[in-house]
């Protein structure tokens, strides 16, 4: 019988991860980068992404492979982190030939609203794309909690900031026999964060005395009046990575059921304030069953959602997650 297992990201080859963040200021970014190219899909499900090249991963372009992925905080602003991705590809000879002595690198990007955690001019720029390229040479400086993307998430915000809670970025990783599985997440959720094996709330919607939880979907239900601004952007991005060897459509469906992931974790989940995206991204020609994949994209996105909120530290005024634990 074969038996799954845990494994670290840096197990599975093709890929560099690389993370940059001004603490400070509360943003950062992680970058994904494949000097060979990876196949990429996407599927984007919240009803307010920041993205950049987004259209690059429909199964109807023509490009089949990508150089780069961007996830980022800075919301819309945050998307000129990629021109250092770019910057950075370019000078190595990495990216699309087109018959001229350059390439041109395909890097796509989604971004988070982080704006109102710390400093909300100062963003993820090309300068911060750069370093965190540098950053994941050498095997790479990825870490879970507070950094890159997850630097400045947040979440439980449907009632405003004042009761909202830190998290952070998240990783899981496994392999079955040959093939290798992993989810990095950066989670800004408007909503509720659930251990998926337990269904306890780890993280979310703070109830006044800032010790205790309220339920986000019972505070929506108590007014059925439509809220135009729902108080600040979220989004939860993240990228499900596999060593097995899909197409675009393949990814883009792999994608799809990794958001299952999302809705086990997250309630409520793909809203209208949220821009909730997944990129599914192959790096390996190891042949694998896609329904198989997919379904384990979704469990090891959930294990990625609870680690990056107990991987948070309370920063910028807002508690993290260990914190209301040590208060119990």
């Amino acid at each position: 019988m074969v038996r799954r297992h845990e494994i670290g990201l840096e197990e599975i080859k093709g890929i560099r991860i690389g993370q940059a963040e001004n603490t400070d200021a509360g943003t950062g970014c992680t970058v994904f980068l494949s000097d060979q190219g990876m196949t990429a899909g996407l599927d984007v499900r919240g009803g307010g992404p920041a993205s950049r090249e987004s259209e690059l991963l429909n199964p109807l372009a023509a490009a089949q492979v990508i150089h780069g992925i961007v996830l980022a905080g800075g919301s819309a602003f945050g998307l000129n982190a990629a021109d250092g991705v770019m910057q950075y590809l370019e000078e190595r000879g990495i990216g699309f030939d087109v018959g001229l002595p350059i390439k041109v690198p395909l890097v796509c990007q989604s971004d988070l609203f982080d704006l109102t955690v710390g400093d909300p001019c100062v963003r993820p720029d090309k300068e911060m794309g750069y370093a965190a390229c540098v950053n994941s040479e050498n095997g790479g400086n990825y870490r879970n909690g507070n950094y890159g993307a997850g630097c400045g998430a947040t979440v439980g915000k449907f009632a405003g900031m004042g009761y909202c809670m830190k998290s952070g970025i998240g990783s899981c990783a496994v392999q079955i026999g040959e093939l290798q599985i992993a989810a990095v997440v950066a989670v800004n959720a408007l909503g509720d964060i659930f251990d998926w094996k337990t269904g306890d709330k780890i993280a979310g919607l703070l109830a006044e005395d800032g010790r205790s939880f309220r339920d986000t979907s019972e505070l929506m239900c108590a007014d059925t009046r439509a809220v135009d601004n729902k108080f600040t952007g979220n989004t939860t991005i993240g990228v499900v990575i596999t060593n097995a060897a899909f197409d675009k459509t393949r990814l883009c469906k792999i994608a799809g059921m990794a958001h299952d992931g999302y809705a086990r974790s997250i309630r409520p989940v793909h809203t209208l304030a949220d821009g909730d995206s997944i990129y599914a991204v192959s790096v390996g020609n190891v042949t694998a069953d896609m329904d198989l994949t997919g379904t384990m994209a979704a469990e090891v996105m959930s294990e990625a959602i609870t680690r990056a909120v107990r991987s948070a530290k309370s920063a910028y005024g807002f508690p993290a997650a260990e914190d209301l634990k040590k208060q119990v």
